[in-house]
């Protein structure tokens, strides 16, 4: 069964409770929350103020994801908030090992997220320390884009990668994901599904994150 992660970034932003507390409600265990700073991606996103609202009314996990420069200046903020995954840019980390050290020792679990067009190969010396990889299948700053199909691939590579080095590391995708990618990406060997729009404009969200965690 997947993990399944809906992503609030597709959420009803005026009604931000109702849509916590469908989650709430569902068989989702995490909550995906993109945060962006409209210089590492070209888009804001939400801060700090909306990340502790959600924070005090959702139950479950707190999958956060930071698209932003210099994420290792929030780690203790984001511990702060109750947290279970601080999630950070391969790309935005000079000194990835440290701060992955530091998410760890700030008591959270620690993700590295790659975009579209980094190979898998980068993570080679890391990816023993780390708890989950995130591959973005669409370029990040965005909801509601087309799936990049060399995502496939990508997740079989990163897979054989995972199970060489004798990583426990889980393999989530955020980008594109629903009826059609969604059994395929689990397939390839995805265990945590990040899905936005698929699931908030969903006529019946609670029924699609259920066939989503099926998977």
């Amino acid at each position: 069964m997947a993990i399944v992660s809906p992503s609030l970034l597709a959420a009803d932003f005026l009604h931000l409770d109702s849509d916590i507390q469908m989650i709430n409600d569902s068989e989702a265990e995490w909550l995906h929350l993109d945060v962006m700073d409209g210089v590492f991606v070209p888009n804001i996103s939400f801060g700090f103020p909306v990340l502790e609202a959600v924070a005090s009314k959702c139950k479950k996990a707190l999958d956060v994801h930071y698209m932003i420069v210099h994420p290792e200046q929030y780690i203790k903020q984001t511990a702060k908030l109750g947290a279970m995954m601080m999630n950070v840019h391969y790309e935005a980390c000079t000194h990835l090992h440290r701060t992955i050290q530091e998410i760890h020792d700030a008591g959270m679990k620690a993700g590295v997220t790659l975009n579209p067009s980094t190979p898998v190969s980068v993570l080679e010396d890391i990816i023993a320390d780390v708890d989950m990889v995130l591959l973005m299948s669409v370029n990040p700053g965005f909801g509601g884009q087309k799936f990049i199909e060399n995502t496939i691939a990508k997740v079989k590579r990163l897979k054989k990668l995972i199970n060489e080095s004798g990583s426990k590391a889980l393999v989530e995708v955020d980008g594109g994901v629903q009826a059609e990618t969604a059994p395929r990406l689990v397939a390839a060997g995805v265990d945590v599904l990040v899905s936005g729009s698929y699931v908030f404009k969903a006529p019946d969200p609670l029924a699609v994150i259920r066939e989503l965690r099926s998977l």
